[in-house]
Formats: C-alpha cells, sequence, structure tokens
C-alpha cells in the first residue's frame, strides 16, 4: 500500500470540496441567509486538511489495485461526513444522525431524505443538497482526476465507476475524466435551459438540472416535481433521466461519429425496450385510475423513467394509489436500475444480462456436456474473471440486502417498508413503498437504523468491493499491493 499518495490524493479530494462549496455559500450571500456561515467550519478543516495532505507529492506515485479502492471508498465517507456538517450547524435537522444521513444520500444520488417539510430549508442548503447530486452522479474522484493528471488513474476509475467493467474512451485516463465531465456538464446546462423555457424558476431549475443528471432526485419543493404540475417539465425530466441512465461512452462513440456502434449497444437495446415496456403495462394497469389514455401514458413514463434511471422523482403516490401489479414493476425497475458506465444505480442492466447469459450457459452445458460456449456481451466474449466477480457481486447484494433488512426490521414497521427501505437505499434510487414511498420519508427510522440505511448507500453506489477494502485489516497493512 503506497501510503503517501494515499494521502496526496485524499488531500486533493480534500481542497475539491472545499471549492465545491463554494458555490453554495455564494448563494447564500445572494439570498442574504446566516445558513451560509454554517459553510465556514467545514471549509476551514478541509482546506486545512487538503493542504496538509495534498501539498507534496511523493516519489513513487504509483496507485496498486487496493490502494484505488481504498482511496475511493475514503473519499466518499470522508466527503460525506464533511458535507454533513453545514447540514448540523444551519439547525434545521434533528440529530446528527440525520444529517449524515441526508448528505450520504445526497452523494450517493439516493435522494431519499429524512426531511418532511424541505422546501422550507435555506437557498443555500437546498442548493448544496442538490449540488451534491451532480458531484456525486460522475463521482468526485473522475472530478479530481479530471483537473490532476496521475499514474496508474485506471484503478480509481475502475472503483468509482459504476458497472462490471471500466474501458478508457481515449490513451490517456485524464483525458477520458476531462471528456466525461464535459459531457456531463453540459447536457446538465442544456437539461437547466429547458425547464427555464418550461417556466420553472432560475434557482428551481439550476436545483433540478443537478438532481437529475446525477439521477439523484431531492426537490427543492416540498411537493417535489408535482408543485409545478406541468405536463411539459415532467417529459423534459423523464426524457433527461433517460439520456443520463445511458452509458456515457455511447455519447462519446456520437461525437466522434461512429453513430453504427452507438446503436449497436445490446446494453441501450435492452435497457429503452424495457422503458417502453414497463410504460405500456404501467399505463395499461392504471389506466382504471385516470381514465385517459394520455394522463395513464404521462404517469407511467415519467415514473418508469424516474425508477429505472434510480432518480426517484415522483408527481403522485403510486406507492397509496396504485395497484399492486405497478408497484411491482416499480420495485423491479428499482433493482435493476440503468446502464453500467452512467450516473444511474441499481445491479446495472449490463450486469442483469451477464448473470442471465451465464445461467443460459449453464443450461447448455447441462444439457450439452461437450460444447464449449462462452458468455458474450456486446459482441465480445467476457472474461472468466467478470463472469466470476459478476456472480460474486451478486450473492454478496442479495445477501447484504437481506441481513440489512432483518436489522432495520428491529424497529417495527411493516415488512414493506422495510424491505423496499433496503431495496431503495442500496440500489440508490430513494422512494420505496409504505412509509417510505413517494411522499414520505425515513424520519421516523432509528438511528442505528439510519446508519445502516447510510452504509447500504455507499455499498450501492461504489459496488460493495471498495467499501469492504476500506474496512477490511489487510488493507491497512504497509506492505499489501
Amino acid at each position: 500500500m503506497n501510503r503517501k499518495m494515499i494521502a496526496y490524493i485524499l488531500g486533493r479530494v480534500f481542497l475539491a470540496e472545499f471549492f465545491l462549496m463554494i458555490p453554495a455559500v455564494i448563494v447564500g450571500l445572494v439570498y442574504k441567509e446566516s445558513e451560509a456561515l454554517s459553510f465556514a467550519l467545514p471549509m476551514a478543516i478541509l482546506v486545512v486538511a487538503g493542504l496538509i495532505f495534498g501539498m507534496k507529492k511523493p516519489q513513487n506515485t504509483v496507485i496498486y489495485v487496493r490502494d484505488g479502492f481504498f482511496i475511493v471508498a475514503a473519499a466518499w465517507i470522508f466527503m460525506a461526513l464533511a458535507g454533513a456538517i453545514p447540514f448540523y450547524l444551519c439547525g434545521h435537522f434533528e440529530s446528527v444522525w440525520d444529517c449524515i444521513f441526508e448528505m450520504v444520500s445526497g452523494f450517493t444520488t439516493t435522494g431519499a431524505t429524512v426531511l418532511g417539510d424541505p422546501g422550507a430549508l435555506p437557498k443555500c442548503i437546498l442548493f448544496w443538497r442538490s449540488f451534491s447530486h451532480w458531484v456525486g452522479g460522475m463521482g468526485v474522484l473522475v472530478f479530481v482526476l479530471a483537473i490532476m493528471p496521475m499514474s496508474d488513474s485506471l484503478h480509481i476509475m475502475r472503483a468509482e465507476v459504476p458497472g462490471p467493467v471500466v474501458g478508457k474512451l481515449v490513451p490517456k485516463m485524464r483525458q477520458t475524466a476531462i471528456i466525461l465531465y464535459a459531457l456531463y456538464a453540459v447536457m446538465t446546462a442544456i437539461l437547466a435551459i429547458f425547464l427555464l423555457c418550461g417556466g420553472m424558476p432560475v434557482f428551481d431549475a439550476v436545483c433540478s438540472a443537478f438532481g437529475t443528471a446525477g439521477t439523484g432526485g431531492f426537490s427543492v419543493r416540498t411537493e417535489g416535481i408535482a408543485y409545478y404540475n406541468s405536463a411539459y417539465i415532467e417529459m423534459v425530466l423523464a426524457v433527461f433521466m433517460i439520456l443520463f441512465g445511458i452509458n456515457f461512452n455511447l455519447f462519446y462513440l456520437i461525437l466522434i461519429k461512429r453513430f453504427k456502434e452507438f446503436f449497436k449497444s445490446e446494453e441501450l437495446k435492452v435497457y429503452l425496450v424495457l422503458v417502453v415496456t414497463v410504460t405500456l403495462l404501467i399505463a395499461g394497469n392504471i389506466y382504471s385510475i385516470y381514465g385517459s389514455v394520455s394522463e395513464s401514458l404521462r404517469h407511467a413514463f415519467f415514473h418508469t423513467a424516474a425508477i429505472i434511471t434510480t432518480t426517484g422523482y415522483g408527481t403522485v403516490d403510486y406507492a397509496l394509489l396504485w395497484p399492486s401489479f405497478a408497484q411491482i414493476l416499480i420495485v423491479l425497475i428499482t433493482i435493476t436500475g440503468g446502464c453500467a458506465g452512467s450516473t444511474a444505480g441499481g445491479l446495472k442492466l449490463s450486469r442483469v444480462m451477464l448473470l442471465f447469459k451465464t445461467f443460459a450457459q449453464e443450461m447448455k452445458h447441462l444439457l450439452h456436456p461437450r460444447a464449449v460456449t462462452t458468455v458474450r456481451l456486446e459482441g465480445a466474449p467476457v472474461e472468466n474473471t467478470i463472469v466470476r466477480s459478476t456472480l460474486v457481486y451478486f450473492v454478496m447484494y442479495v445477501f447484504i440486502m437481506i441481513v440489512s433488512t432483518v436489522i432495520i426490521s428491529i424497529d417495527g414497521f411493516d415488512f414493506t417498508t422495510n424491505l423496499t427501505a433496503e431495496i431503495t437505499c442500496f440500489n440508490n434510487v430513494g422512494p420505496g413503498l409504505g412509509m417510505v414511498g413517494p411522499m414520505g420519508n425515513f424520519s421516523a427510522y432509528s438511528p442505528l437504523s439510519k446508519m445502516v440505511l447510510s452504509f447500504n448507500m455507499l455499498l450501492g453506489r461504489l459496488e460493495i468491493f471498495p467499501i469492504i477494502v476500506f474496512f477490511s485489516p489487510s488493507s491497512w497493512k504497509k506492505n499489501v499491493r
């Protein structure tokens, strides 16, 4: 383990978070809010820690595989803790546990909240909540890679970017990070402009664009997106949610005019077919409620887009109003999530496809023991190591969800609430069913349950392994590579 290089990169991360807090302070000054002072202490801590650890670059800049996982986990944990300090100091949260839960939910782009009336928060705090989605969506380490060159940075990218396989868009990883963030920023700006054209206030449009781009789902209004009561705004958000749920590598293919490769993407085809299928099934199931084809399609499409991309926006309380068939579909796409390499959470469709293809391969072996078969994805054979890691990930995924559901059940809430609370937090979606439905919140859970759910948000966003590496005693040994 290269401890000096780890400390150096974490120092740069602390400095990055210091600068990322500045826009929230500016918002507070513009609106003349005293709560802007809540950022003074964490910013001071971040800049001091950043200068101590991140100023002197070590001679040995090699980052080993385990170092990459360790750095990513440590960065996200420390960033969430530092980012929660303004919540605690502003005085609008009931406990430190609520502050941590809310900030972890923000950075992991989960969007689960403990607030019953988020619209009552000061503008600077609302901005920081939504901006944390945007930062966490693409990943702060990707941001650091874009502004700071380093050797062996693929290990960091592999640990932070969601999906079973991570590759380079161009030969240099720093250029890849710059391209990703440029695409991300431009798409976010375009979305904000579209929302402004729909009559949304500037502050609301910017924060909603952050929440949509990061597929997070925090809203600046207590009623959420339902506050605007606009079919135009809902459709714009739905379309962009779907776009942000697509692998960003595919957008790069469009930029370099490799359209054929874009449309040949197997995962993209499955993603779009799933969106259309679930939308039509839900629309047919809720038609009796709305009595209109257009209204049924409007609500079905918006919520399908919101859940499959793990954004979690809601305009109706489907946990209360919709039939069980529609609710089950919602839970299923909560688990599948969007495409690998996107800002969406969940298992990722490429991983789900690998699981099904592996199952099909095993069935062929049972029927034809001598047949030589390989698992193929996107037209290419998948390495056995990737297939194995996908199977291990899925086993751990199920195991963690079972154990966590049992733990939070100690609070005594109903089975549906507990199960979907765990599913939605682990998959970084936000709303579940029951008490934690789209119009509910997580405030009733005990501090223990909130910490378990917060831990699960980090596990889901970083896809388990970096967090396990961070808490593994062997990872702290100096000679580990």
